[in-house]
């Protein structure tokens, strides 16, 4: 069996118009997420900002955009922007996207959403209080295909989850001085690739009862390598890992007690995965008949909620992504990893049950 899969801030103010796009910092990640919103349709990039004039006009020339700004500050302040796509590294969200919607703007934010779930809780009040719309750019969770996978496991097709694996891990080498190498802005394997694999347990479980990690740390204090064990009241459990020191297969498995779903190499984009039911029937492939790189997708999906008015995307949960910062904290409180901003701060709650190149995407 083949299956194939298809694919809105304030509705009295965005209605059925066009969406217009500010972007916020002119990275790799900036360039594939706005080359992709120049082929959807009903949006418009109407504003770039980054840290220097220069870098903001040879985005602006690149992609036909009206205006570029050589700081934060003048995006912000520009009205015709509707919603802004903060694609600064992970380190400076807490500042970028508060700012943002300081200003009254609707925020798509990059992942990993902020260095810690502290900050997160305080970009989720800011919206809340503000009656503004917020969104983590997991793109991952408005793929079609994850869609699909996500719900024949709510469905019932595998019976009760009792396993999910998933890898993603980079070879490089990535030298000491590289941003995944830097304390000062997040780096290591986890916020920049960890944040898959626990996205994609949490998407099928929720929020674990329990976490369990393991680390080799580089001389820096980074997580190199990281295993996770991921548990919950059910009886189910993940193992996971991410890694910026080897190229692991990138696949993703749920196993259940009625059945399994494999996804082979990409599995955070994927292209096609195979249901295989107990009993020896023949296994179901699934499809994807869209490209599976696209960001277009998650774009779509923050416009459909501005123009219906919605706060928050219920493909994206904001709880959802503050229970996935609240795992990744865990895990780093048992690898023994802080950053340098967060020193002096309380150490993240425990878990009940706790004892406690190019990056693609970023």
């Amino acid at each position: 069996m083949v299956e194939t899969c298809g694919v809105g801030m304030d509705g009295n103010k965005v209605g059925n118009r066009t969406v217009r796009w500010g972007v916020l910092a002119t990275g790799g990640i900036a360039e594939r997420f706005t080359s992709d919103l120049r082929g959807l349709e009903g949006a418009e990039v109407v504003a770039v900002a980054s840290r220097t004039e220069a870098s903001a006009r040879a985005f602006a020339d690149r992609f036909g955009i009206p205006r570029a700004y050589g700081d934060w500050a003048g995006l912000f302040a520009d009205a015709e922007v509707d919603v802004v796509y903060v694609a600064t590294p992970h380190h400076a969200h807490r500042e970028a996207a508060g700012r943002a919607l300081e200003a009254g703007k609707a925020v798509l934010c990059e992942k990993a959403f902020t260095l810690n779930s502290g900050e997160a809780e305080e970009l989720v009040g800011i919206a809340r209080d503000r009656g503004l719309f917020l969104m983590e750019a997991m793109w991952m969770y408005c793929n079609p295909l994850i869609r699909r996978l996500a719900e024949l496991v709510r469905d019932g097709a595998i019976g009760e989850v009792r396993t999910v694996q998933a890898d993603f891990g980079l070879a490089g080498p990535f030298g000491p001085g590289h941003r995944l190498r830097d304390p000062a802005v997040g780096g290591g394997a986890l916020l920049d690739l960890g944040v898959y694999p626990v996205s994609f347990a949490q998407l099928l479980l929720g929020e674990p009862s329990a976490v369990q990690a393991h680390a080799l740390l580089s001389p820096e204090g980074v997580d190199l390598n990281t295993g996770m064990l991921l548990g919950w009241e059910s009886g189910a459990s993940a193992l996971l890992s991410c890694s910026i020191v080897a190229d692991t297969p990138l696949t993703a498995s749920v196993t259940g007690t009625e059945g399994r779903i494999d996804v082979p190499r990409g599995f955070f984009f994927p292209e096609r995965f195979t249901l295989v039911r107990n009993g020896g029937a023949e296994p179901e492939e699934f499809v994807n008949a869209d490209d599976p790189h696209a960001l277009r997708h998650e774009a779509a999906e923050v416009m459909r909620c501005l123009r219906a008015g919605e706060k928050e995307s219920p493909l994206v949960p904001l709880e959802g992504t503050l229970a996935v910062m609240r795992t990744l904290d865990a895990v780093r409180e048992r690898v023994g990893v802080r950053y340098p901003r967060e020193a002096g701060t309380v150490p993240p709650p425990a878990v009940a049950g706790r004892a406690e190149p190019v990056v693609t995407p970023a």
